[in-house]
Parts: structure tokens; sequence; C-alpha cells
């Protein structure tokens, strides 16, 4: 399933230099995530409901094309990468100007929080689901876990 979304930009994501600052990119692309879990019916709410929150170990941004004032942005979601039982994940996000140029590409690599006992965890069986019916990504990877 493709999940895209197309947002307004405003005044406060862009600096002196009339385009997108580079952090604006990075929020859009969290914004797009939590949308997209509501979607796949695990709310804000669901998070709390079982005390789990989604953590980042990594966040990298390629920059392609400039986004300038004014311009309305689409952002999309794949997954790159999932381990066997949802506990770590991989998303990479596209994120497309007005005139549907790729502007920027937005990867992460997570894991689920408990956020009583703050230490990794597996979903909830409400939220496994989560990213059956996402996207791959070309690249798409199993991520394998270790003991240590």
């Amino acid at each position: 399933m493709s999940f895209k979304v197309t947002f307004t930009t405003k005044w406060a994501d862009f600096d002196p230099n009339r385009h997108m600052r580079h952090s604006a990119y990075n929020d859009y692309a969290a914004e797009l995530r939590v949308r997209y879990f509501r979607d796949q019916n695990f709310s804000i709410a669901d998070f709390t409901k079982h005390n789990i929150g989604p953590i980042l170990f990594t966040e990298e941004t390629s920059f392609r094309k400039e986004i300038h004032l004014g311009e309305n942005i689409s952002v999309d979601f794949k997954i790159a990468g999932l381990s066997k039982n949802n506990e770590r994940w991989k998303i990479t996000h596209q994120i497309f100007n007005e005139a549907g140029k790729l502007s920027a590409i937005v990867k992460v690599y997570g894991a689920w929080i408990d956020l009583t006992k703050r230490k990794l965890t597996t979903p909830p069986k409400e939220a496994q689901h989560l990213f059956d019916n996402a996207e791959k990504s070309d690249d798409f990877e199993e991520i394998l876990l270790t003991k240590s």
C-alpha cells in the first residue's frame, strides 16, 4: 500500500536563504510516520494506552533539490527493513517539491520503547500489523537481531 501525504508548508519551515531549513524535512517525515500509524488504526492514544513509543537510533537526510517559500510538499512512507517480531524497523521517506521533483530522502532506523521500563520492547499484539500493508523500498532488508 502506497502512503503519501501532501503538506502545506509554513513560514517557520524556511530559513534566511528562502528555502526550507534542513530540520523541517525531518519534522515532516516524523509527522508522516504518526499519520501512517493512525491510518493503520494505532493512534497516539493507543501508544499511550500500551505505554510504548517509537524511538530512533539513526536519522539520515540527503538533500537533492530546494523547496522554496510557499511551496507545498509531498512525503511518502516505505518500509526499508523489519525484524521478525517488528521490534526494529527502518523507514524511508521521499520528500517531493510542488513540481513533483525529489527534494530529499529521510531514512530512519528505530524501535519501540516501553515507557515505564525505559527498555526496548516488542510492540503489543494490537500493533503487530502496523507494517503489514506498507510499501517496501527497493532495498528492503530483514533486520537480524543479535543477543548480547
